[in-house]
Protein backbone atom coordinates (compact mmCIF):
# COMPACT_ATOMS: atom_id res chain seq x y z
CA UNK A 1 0.00 0.00 0.00
CA UNK A 2 1.38 3.41 -0.98
CA UNK A 3 1.61 6.51 1.24
CA UNK A 4 -1.29 8.01 -0.70
CA UNK A 5 -3.54 5.03 0.04
CA UNK A 6 -2.83 5.30 3.77
CA UNK A 7 -4.24 8.80 4.20
CA UNK A 8 -8.04 9.22 4.45
CA UNK A 9 -9.55 11.82 2.12
CA UNK A 10 -10.99 13.82 5.03
CA UNK A 11 -7.48 14.38 6.40
CA UNK A 12 -6.31 15.63 3.01
CA UNK A 13 -9.21 18.08 2.95
CA UNK A 14 -8.45 19.17 6.52
CA UNK A 15 -4.81 19.83 5.67
CA UNK A 16 -5.78 21.93 2.65
CA UNK A 17 -8.32 23.92 4.70
CA UNK A 18 -5.76 24.55 7.44
CA UNK A 19 -3.24 25.76 4.86
CA UNK A 20 -5.74 28.14 3.27
CA UNK A 21 -6.82 29.46 6.66
CA UNK A 22 -3.24 30.25 7.66
CA UNK A 23 -2.05 31.51 4.28
CA UNK A 24 0.65 28.83 4.17
CA UNK A 25 1.55 25.89 2.01
CA UNK A 26 0.35 22.55 3.33
CA UNK A 27 3.92 21.50 4.08
CA UNK A 28 4.31 24.53 6.35
CA UNK A 29 1.20 23.79 8.42
CA UNK A 30 1.95 22.02 11.68
CA UNK A 31 0.42 18.64 12.41
CA UNK A 32 -1.38 20.02 15.50
CA UNK A 33 -3.06 22.59 13.24
CA UNK A 34 -4.12 19.88 10.79
CA UNK A 35 -5.40 17.78 13.67
CA UNK A 36 -7.40 20.69 15.06
CA UNK A 37 -8.95 21.33 11.64
CA UNK A 38 -9.84 17.63 11.38
CA UNK A 39 -11.29 17.61 14.91
CA UNK A 40 -8.95 14.94 16.22
CA UNK A 41 -5.89 14.80 18.48
CA UNK A 42 -2.36 15.03 17.17
CA UNK A 43 -1.60 11.48 18.23
CA UNK A 44 -4.69 10.23 16.39
CA UNK A 45 -3.65 12.13 13.30
CA UNK A 46 -0.14 10.67 13.36
CA UNK A 47 -1.55 7.17 13.78
CA UNK A 48 -3.97 7.63 10.87
CA UNK A 49 -1.12 8.91 8.73
CA UNK A 50 0.77 5.73 9.41
CA UNK A 51 3.35 7.66 11.42
CA UNK A 52 4.61 9.69 8.45
CA UNK A 53 4.13 13.36 7.59
CA UNK A 54 5.45 12.47 4.14
CA UNK A 55 2.30 10.43 3.56
CA UNK A 56 0.11 13.48 4.09
CA UNK A 57 2.12 15.61 1.68
CA UNK A 58 2.04 12.86 -0.93
CA UNK A 59 -1.73 12.49 -0.57
CA UNK A 60 -2.23 16.24 -0.88
CA UNK A 61 -0.12 16.26 -4.04
CA UNK A 62 -2.14 13.36 -5.44
CA UNK A 63 -5.28 15.42 -4.81
CA UNK A 64 -3.91 18.08 -7.17
CA UNK A 65 -2.53 20.55 -4.61
CA UNK A 66 1.16 21.39 -4.31
CA UNK A 67 1.96 20.77 -0.63
CA UNK A 68 5.01 23.00 -0.46
CA UNK A 69 8.45 23.80 -1.76
CA UNK A 70 7.31 27.22 -2.92
CA UNK A 71 7.58 30.75 -1.64
CA UNK A 72 5.05 31.68 1.04
CA UNK A 73 1.76 33.17 -0.14
CA UNK A 74 2.80 36.62 1.12
CA UNK A 75 5.82 36.91 -1.18
CA UNK A 76 4.04 35.39 -4.18
CA UNK A 77 1.06 37.68 -3.76
CA UNK A 78 3.12 40.86 -3.32
CA UNK A 79 5.11 40.11 -6.46
CA UNK A 80 2.02 39.13 -8.46
CA UNK A 81 0.14 42.26 -7.37
CA UNK A 82 3.12 44.46 -8.26
CA UNK A 83 3.26 43.04 -11.78
CA UNK A 84 -0.49 43.48 -12.23
CA UNK A 85 -0.33 47.09 -11.01
CA UNK A 86 2.60 47.92 -13.25
CA UNK A 87 1.18 46.27 -16.37
CA UNK A 88 -2.59 46.69 -16.05
CA UNK A 89 -3.15 49.37 -13.43
CA UNK A 90 -4.70 49.38 -10.01
CA UNK A 91 -8.28 48.79 -11.14
CA UNK A 92 -7.31 45.43 -12.64
CA UNK A 93 -5.50 44.36 -9.49
CA UNK A 94 -8.36 42.59 -7.76
CA UNK A 95 -7.87 39.91 -5.14
CA UNK A 96 -9.21 37.38 -7.64
CA UNK A 97 -6.61 38.42 -10.24
CA UNK A 98 -3.82 38.34 -7.67
CA UNK A 99 -4.91 34.91 -6.44
CA UNK A 100 -4.80 33.54 -9.98
CA UNK A 101 -1.37 35.02 -10.65
CA UNK A 102 0.04 33.93 -7.28
CA UNK A 103 -1.60 30.48 -7.51
CA UNK A 104 -3.31 30.76 -4.16
CA UNK A 105 -6.86 31.20 -2.88
CA UNK A 106 -8.63 34.50 -2.32
CA UNK A 107 -9.28 33.34 1.22
CA UNK A 108 -5.57 32.98 1.89
CA UNK A 109 -5.07 36.57 0.70
CA UNK A 110 -7.71 37.77 3.15
CA UNK A 111 -6.04 35.82 5.95
CA UNK A 112 -2.55 37.04 5.05
CA UNK A 113 -3.29 40.71 4.26
CA UNK A 114 -6.73 41.33 5.82
CA UNK A 115 -8.11 42.44 2.48
CA UNK A 116 -7.10 44.31 -0.65
CA UNK A 117 -5.99 47.50 1.08
CA UNK A 118 -3.63 45.50 3.28
CA UNK A 119 -2.13 43.81 0.23
CA UNK A 120 -1.69 47.13 -1.57
CA UNK A 121 -0.02 48.63 1.48
CA UNK A 122 2.56 45.84 1.53
CA UNK A 123 3.15 46.19 -2.21
CA UNK A 124 3.70 49.92 -1.70
CA UNK A 125 6.13 49.30 1.14
CA UNK A 126 8.05 46.82 -1.01
CA UNK A 127 8.43 49.17 -3.99
CA UNK A 128 8.39 52.71 -2.64
CA UNK A 129 11.68 54.66 -2.55
CA UNK A 130 10.60 56.18 0.78
CA UNK A 131 12.57 53.82 3.00
CA UNK A 132 15.71 54.09 0.86
CA UNK A 133 15.51 57.88 1.09
CA UNK A 134 14.99 57.72 4.86
CA UNK A 135 18.12 55.58 5.17
CA UNK A 136 20.13 58.07 3.10
CA UNK A 137 18.99 61.02 5.19
CA UNK A 138 19.68 59.14 8.42
CA UNK A 139 23.35 58.78 7.54
CA UNK A 140 23.78 62.11 5.73
CA UNK A 141 26.83 64.14 6.66
CA UNK A 142 27.96 67.66 5.87
CA UNK A 143 28.13 67.26 2.10
CA UNK A 144 24.73 68.55 1.01
CA UNK A 145 25.40 68.03 -2.68
CA UNK A 146 26.29 64.38 -2.18
CA UNK A 147 23.21 63.74 -0.03
CA UNK A 148 20.83 65.38 -2.49
CA UNK A 149 22.36 63.41 -5.36
CA UNK A 150 21.87 60.16 -3.44
CA UNK A 151 18.25 61.09 -2.69
CA UNK A 152 17.64 61.77 -6.38
CA UNK A 153 19.15 58.43 -7.38
CA UNK A 154 16.97 56.57 -4.86
CA UNK A 155 13.89 58.52 -5.99
CA UNK A 156 14.51 57.79 -9.66
CA UNK A 157 15.33 54.13 -9.04
CA UNK A 158 12.12 53.65 -7.10
CA UNK A 159 10.00 55.22 -9.81
CA UNK A 160 11.61 53.62 -12.85
CA UNK A 161 12.34 50.05 -11.80
CA UNK A 162 10.16 47.21 -13.02
CA UNK A 163 7.41 46.57 -12.25
CA UNK A 164 6.33 50.22 -12.38
CA UNK A 165 4.35 50.19 -9.15
CA UNK A 166 4.97 53.71 -7.86
CA UNK A 167 4.03 55.55 -11.10
CA UNK A 168 0.86 53.47 -11.45
CA UNK A 169 -0.19 54.20 -7.88
CA UNK A 170 0.59 57.89 -8.30
CA UNK A 171 -1.43 58.10 -11.51
CA UNK A 172 -4.38 56.37 -9.87
CA UNK A 173 -4.18 58.62 -6.80
CA UNK A 174 -4.21 61.73 -8.98
CA UNK A 175 -7.21 60.54 -10.98
CA UNK A 176 -9.11 59.12 -8.00
CA UNK A 177 -8.01 60.79 -4.75
CA UNK A 178 -10.57 58.83 -2.73
CA UNK A 179 -9.52 55.46 -4.18
CA UNK A 180 -7.19 52.81 -2.79
CA UNK A 181 -4.04 54.49 -4.11
CA UNK A 182 -5.19 57.82 -2.74
CA UNK A 183 -5.61 56.26 0.69
CA UNK A 184 -2.10 54.84 0.46
CA UNK A 185 -0.61 58.20 -0.45
CA UNK A 186 -2.56 59.83 2.37
CA UNK A 187 -1.20 57.20 4.77
CA UNK A 188 2.47 57.44 3.79
CA UNK A 189 2.88 61.00 2.49
CA UNK A 190 2.98 62.66 5.94
CA UNK A 191 5.75 60.30 7.01
CA UNK A 192 7.77 61.03 3.89
CA UNK A 193 7.37 64.78 4.17
CA UNK A 194 8.12 64.74 7.90
CA UNK A 195 11.37 62.84 7.37
CA UNK A 196 12.57 65.05 4.54
CA UNK A 197 11.33 68.13 6.36
CA UNK A 198 13.28 67.27 9.50
CA UNK A 199 16.42 66.84 7.43
CA UNK A 200 15.93 70.15 5.65
CA UNK A 201 15.41 71.95 8.96
CA UNK A 202 18.64 70.44 10.26
CA UNK A 203 20.45 71.59 7.12
CA UNK A 204 19.11 75.11 7.72
CA UNK A 205 20.21 75.03 11.35
CA UNK A 206 23.67 73.90 10.23
CA UNK A 207 23.87 76.80 7.79
CA UNK A 208 24.13 74.66 4.67
CA UNK A 209 20.72 75.84 3.42
CA UNK A 210 19.44 79.38 3.68
CA UNK A 211 16.47 80.06 5.91
CA UNK A 212 13.21 79.81 3.94
CA UNK A 213 9.69 78.31 4.26
CA UNK A 214 9.67 74.54 4.27
CA UNK A 215 7.01 73.86 1.61
CA UNK A 216 8.72 75.86 -1.17
CA UNK A 217 11.98 74.22 -0.17
CA UNK A 218 10.42 70.77 -0.54
CA UNK A 219 9.17 71.77 -3.98
CA UNK A 220 12.64 72.94 -4.95
CA UNK A 221 14.08 69.62 -3.83
CA UNK A 222 11.64 67.18 -5.45
CA UNK A 223 10.10 69.22 -8.26
CA UNK A 224 13.08 69.19 -10.66
CA UNK A 225 13.74 65.46 -10.48
CA UNK A 226 10.03 64.68 -10.90
CA UNK A 227 9.85 67.02 -13.90
CA UNK A 228 12.91 65.32 -15.36
CA UNK A 229 11.20 61.95 -15.09
CA UNK A 230 7.93 63.17 -16.57
CA UNK A 231 9.56 65.03 -19.44
CA UNK A 232 11.59 61.92 -20.21
CA UNK A 233 8.39 59.83 -20.27
CA UNK A 234 9.85 57.58 -17.63
CA UNK A 235 6.56 57.44 -15.78
CA UNK A 236 4.72 56.29 -18.85
CA UNK A 237 5.43 53.90 -21.68
CA UNK A 238 8.78 55.38 -22.67
CA UNK A 239 12.09 53.59 -22.35
CA UNK A 240 13.91 53.39 -19.04
CA UNK A 241 16.69 55.87 -18.49
CA UNK A 242 20.23 54.97 -19.46
CA UNK A 243 22.48 54.53 -16.43
CA UNK A 244 25.15 57.17 -17.21
CA UNK A 245 22.62 59.68 -18.51
CA UNK A 246 20.41 59.26 -15.47
CA UNK A 247 23.32 59.46 -13.08
CA UNK A 248 24.56 62.65 -14.70
CA UNK A 249 21.10 64.18 -14.47
CA UNK A 250 21.03 63.47 -10.72
CA UNK A 251 24.45 65.10 -10.32
CA UNK A 252 23.47 68.20 -12.28
CA UNK A 253 20.10 68.62 -10.56
CA UNK A 254 21.73 68.22 -7.16
CA UNK A 255 24.21 70.94 -8.08
CA UNK A 256 21.39 73.26 -9.15
CA UNK A 257 19.50 72.63 -5.91
CA UNK A 258 22.55 73.33 -3.75
CA UNK A 259 23.22 76.59 -5.56
CA UNK A 260 19.58 77.65 -5.41
CA UNK A 261 19.19 77.13 -1.65
CA UNK A 262 22.66 78.14 -0.48
CA UNK A 263 22.88 80.81 2.20
CA UNK A 264 23.96 84.18 0.88
CA UNK A 265 27.60 84.07 -0.18
CA UNK A 266 27.89 80.26 0.00
CA UNK A 267 27.31 77.90 -2.95
CA UNK A 268 29.60 75.10 -1.86
CA UNK A 269 26.92 72.91 -0.23
CA UNK A 270 29.40 71.36 2.16
CA UNK A 271 31.16 72.18 5.37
Amino acid sequence: MSDVDVVPAELVRAAIRAAEASGQDVAEVSLPAVAAEAGISRSTLVRRLGGSRRALDAAVRAAGVDPGGREPVRERAIRAAAVLIGEQGLAATTLEAVARAAECSVHSLHVTFRGRDGLLAEVYESYTPLFDIEAILARSGEDLRQTVCAVYRAFVTGLTRQPRVAPALLADALSRPDGAAGRLIEQYFPRAMAGIGDWLREEMRAGRIGRRPLLPLLSQLLGPILLYLVSGRLLGSGPAAEGPELDQACVELAELFVRAVAPSGNTRGGS
